[in-house]
């Protein structure tokens, strides 16, 4: 047998068992590396949690959460929600946070959901749900308006309106602090006649003599818009002003008269119904 030959085969011999070898590698499963992860027990919602309920043993239950993201304040026993209270919506699963948690101190109910250095003011209104059709819930975010009246002849024209307070959360619709289900929403709404504010010590005078004064109503603002704006009283005599070129009706009229000796000016004419009284305004204006 020549070296040639003798070469060749030991070639095949060794490719044939480097490639036994190759899949009897690939074909021996694995073992799995099982990776210890260090954990700590903690405190669950085990079903969703209102705000203003007081914690029960029967709401929450312990899971293990991994020791290095375990969260700021998460409690690790039960026993620690005895007698707390949610100060807001906690979902299932969701931990139980300090933060999310009233005080032992701060009582139950609607007393638990003021944090410390605020106040809670209920205003009364006809009907808070016919300023925004309803949907002014608990939670909701809200400028509140003050509507006062006067006479006639004063500079105001008979009254005004003003933006009081801005971006106060609402905590109670009447007496509910729970945001209702779709099939109550109707009802919540119809029978609505007051709403419950988170406020500061300043501003609780402020609504307490706005109330008395005058006329509160609300209107309703995106709960991420927490800005000040800046707003304008609105006043009758603006109003006026406003109705120039509007179709007339029933109590309005707005002629333009020329002004007698002047022609760079125009006269506005405007009729008013205060009950059975009829009178008449004129403005001058420039051309």
């Amino acid at each position: 047998m020549s070296l040639r030959t003798l070469i060749v085969i030991g070639l095949a011999l060794f490719c044939g068992f480097s490639a036994s070898i190759g899949v009897m590698h690939f074909s021996t499963p694995r073992q799995s590396i099982a990776v210890e992860v260090d954990t700590v027990p903690v405190v669950v919602a085990a079903s969703e949690i209102l705000r203003g309920r007081m914690i029960t043993p029967q709401m929450v239950e312990l899971r293990p959460w991994p020791k290095k993201y375990l969260p700021q304040g998460a409690l690790t026993r039960v026993e620690q929600t005895n007698d707390l209270v949610a100060i807001t919506v906690i979902g299932a699963g969701e931990p139980l946070l300090e933060s999310k948690l009233g005080s032992k101190k701060s009582g139950l109910g609607l007393a638990a959901l003021i944090p410390t250095g605020m106040r809670a003011y209920t205003i009364k209104i006809a009907n808070v749900a016919s300023n925004v059709a309803g949907f002014i819930l608990p939670g909701s975010r809200v400028d509140v308006l003050l509507t006062l009246r006067g006479a006639n002849n004063d500079e105001s024209g008979g009254g005004t309106t003003v933006t009081l307070l801005q971006a106060v959360e609402v905590l109670a619709v009447d007496q509910d602090m729970e945001t209702p289900d779709e099939s109550t929403k109707g009802e919540e709404a119809r029978k609505s006649g007051s709403v419950t504010l988170l406020i500061t010590p300043d501003q609780a005078p402020v609504l307490d003599l706005g109330q008395n004064m005058g006329t509160l109503t609300l209107a309703l603002r995106n709960p991420a818009d927490m800005g000040e704006s800046q707003t304008q009283p609105a006043t009758l005599n603006q109003l006026r002003y406003l109705q120039k070129g509007v179709a007339a009706g029933p109590g309005r009229e707005v002629a333009s008269v020329p002004s007698a000796g002047d022609d760079q000016e125009e006269m506005l004419q405007i009729r008013t119904l205060r009950g059975n009284s009829v009178g008449r305004i004129h403005i001058a204006r420039p051309k």
